[in-house]
């Protein structure tokens, strides 16, 4: 991201700051909290500023926000800012009084929220966030209205996109594939991949009975924050991939790290026992979770290790220790009978 813009996003949320008259700013100068492809935020004092990946579909995420701004979902996900009025026009398209424009990006405006202590993996809300999916996965949204000073919209229940989790697992082997062409270090993965069923490769739609589920599409421990900072209730953060689709989706990181051995067994059942005790619809209330689990648990291995393989190319070194045994797990699914990959679920 170019200094320009990250300038221009710290000056949005400095204005988003103090919309309001007050005290005399005393707020520190705009700090990056992020600068991915994916994303840049840059905070001011309460509100941080997020510029959204270019080529974003920014009239589906208009319906993500919305979904955020859903008040039958507070206490679950953490609810955009309406953008200030001196910000400029709204974007092309997207009819949101949360989104607007700068150097071409959308942008959005949020809360802070203090985000999970990643130097103290002891505390890790494990089953705060298992609980928050329980109760996203049983959420039934309402149409939102559209906020102060927004363009009149007809209040008919919006349509949102589907949850993108196979997309981005598409995604990430595509861009596995572009960093390393023809390079051997990926057969394990593309055979683990070519052994999953078409719609968790994102290439025909989900069956039915795994399309209806509202998920969040990008469970990781990074999309909890505590709001109001820094000892408020934790909510669930970025819908960028939100929508219906296979709930199963929202707990397969975790899965895929028990089941390759990065996550202690003790923290997998605390977290798959909050989100069983909470209701969660994506697997069984008692016995082997497993059948539910398997596809997406598979393909989020697959998408960890496509991940890993084109940023070690990126950088030009060998897979970290993490990374391999991911990569590891692909191989040992690629070697599994196609009947067992696809397992039940299909």
């Amino acid at each position: 991201m170019t200094t320009a813009v990250i300038r221009a996003l710290g000056a949005l949320a400095h204005e988003a700051a103090h919309a309001r008259p007050g005290p005399r700013c005393t707020c520190p100068p705009p700090a990056v909290l992020a600068d991915r492809a994916d994303g840049t935020v840059v905070r001011c004092g309460p509100v941080v500023a997020k510029a959204h990946a270019a080529g974003t579909d920014t009239a589906a995420l208009s319906l993500r926000l919305g979904l955020a701004a859903d008040p039958g979902l507070a206490g679950v996900l953490l609810a955009p800012l309406l953008v200030p009025p001196a910000a400029g026009p709204a974007v092309s398209g997207a009819a949101s009084p949360y989104l607007t424009e700068l150097h071409g990006r959308p942008v959005t405006l949020w809360p802070y929220g203090e985000p999970v202590d990643a130097g103290d993996p002891d505390t890790a809300p494990w089953e705060e966030a298992a609980v928050l999916l329980a109760r996203l996965h049983r959420a039934r949204p309402v149409p939102v209205q559209p906020g102060p000073g927004a363009p009149h919209v007809r209040a008919t229940p919006p349509v949102l996109p589907a949850m993108r989790g196979p997309a981005k697992a598409a995604l990430a082997v595509a861009r596995m594939r572009a960093a390393r062409p023809g390079d051997r270090a990926h057969a394990s993965v593309l055979a683990a991949w070519r052994g999953l069923p078409p719609w968790v490769r994102d290439e025909a739609p989900a069956p039915a009975h795994r399309a209806h589920v509202l998920c969040h599409g990008d469970l990781h421990l990074g999309q909890l924050v505590r709001h109001s900072a820094p000892h408020g209730a934790w909510l669930l953060i970025d819908v960028d991939d939100s929508g219906p689709g296979d709930p199963a989706w929202d707990l397969a990181r975790p899965a895929a790290w028990y089941a390759a051995g990065l996550l202690p067994p003790e923290v997998w059942f605390r977290f798959l026992g909050a989100y069983r005790a909470a209701g969660g619809p994506a697997v069984r209330a008692d016995g082997d979770p497993w059948p539910e689990l398997d596809l997406a648990a598979r393909a989020l291995t697959v998408q960890t290790a496509a991940l890993a393989l084109a940023k070690s190319a990126a950088e030009h070194r060998a897979p970290d220790e993490v990374e391999q045994v991911m990569i590891d797990a692909c191989a040992r699914i690629a070697a599994l009978p196609p009947e067992l990959a696809a397992g039940q679920s299909s």
